[in-house]
């Protein structure tokens, strides 16, 4: 097994030896994912000019051409409605995406992407499609595919336990004892 100098360790430094191996999966997992995402992130600012908010909001409505409900796209992306009506407005002075009332529903929005922006998502996506190749290359196809089916199954797992650990919580919550607040003089 290969490792990482001090300089690229990031958040595995947190890990002790003795540490749970549930632990250090998931330490090592966020390692991972915030290093590919710092590597995007850097290459869509410096060779496209975009952020990776912009680059992942277009890339839902890019799957989504019919468009979708703002409140339906905040879902997909994880963020408040806010954070969507902002970026929207953005893009939709850029000329690249288009806000349409929802016909059925007068305080909704469909949000989709105007031609200009399928055009300029599509040379965005082409671009981030190889930065990918080329991040993952040199990693064998077999351990590819089996880290793919791995994640899978933790996500499918972990979706099937949510329940059970948001009652637990729950249940911790109510039973724990307020914290007392000091008097001031």
């Amino acid at each position: 097994m290969q490792s990482l100098g001090d300089e690229h360790i990031g958040l595995e430094a947190r890990v002790q030896a003795d540490d749970h191996l549930d632990t250090r999966i998931w330490l090592r997992l966020l390692a991972c994912s915030n290093q590919i995402e710092q590597q995007i992130r850097k290459l869509l600012r410096t060779r496209i000019a975009t952020s990776l908010r912009r680059f992942d909001y277009m890339a839902q409505l890019d799957r989504h051409p019919e468009g979708l409900r703002m409140k339906v796209l905040s879902g997909y992306l994880m963020v408040t409605g806010g954070n969507v009506t902002g970026l929207t407005d953005e893009l939709v002075k850029d000329g690249l995406v288009q806000r349409v009332e929802d016909p059925e529903d007068r305080r909704s929005f469909f949000v989709s992407l105007t031609p200009q922006g399928r055009e300029q998502f599509a040379v965005m996506a082409v671009e981030h499609e190889k930065w990918l190749t080329e991040m993952f290359r040199g990693l064998p196809l077999e351990s590819k595919e089996t880290l793919y089916a791995l994640l899978g199954q933790l996500r499918v797992h972990l979706a099937r336990r949510q329940p059970e650990l948001e009652a637990a919580a729950a249940t911790a919550k109510k039973t724990a004892r307020p914290a007392r607040r000091k008097a001031h003089d």
